[in-house]
């Protein structure tokens, strides 16, 4: 991932869920505001922020912070769509 979205994938993870540090290990297992609605508010941060969908299937997927950096990375690498 470039440099200057990790900065930006931090500020989605503070602002949404509350928190003062995000830690690499970060995940829905060892943070309590990532419950249901903290994981819907996520994913709406993170497709404002970073201009990017995310589909049902990916949505249930994004379990921790290394699973959100890697589906930004693979979105990233493709060429956007006009279909949305």
């Amino acid at each position: 991932m470039n440099n200057d979205i990790e900065p930006r994938l931090e500020k989605v993870f503070r602002e949404t869920l509350g928190l003062e540090r995000v830690p690499a290990e970060l995940s829905q297992s060892n943070c309590p505001a990532w419950d249901s609605v903290g994981h819907l508010n996520l994913i709406l941060a993170l497709e404002a922020e970073f201009g990017v969908f995310f589909e049902p299937e990916e949505i249930a997927a994004l379990r921790t912070l290394a699973d959100v950096r890697a589906a930004l990375e693979k979105k990233s690498d493709k060429e956007p769509t006009s279909d949305r």
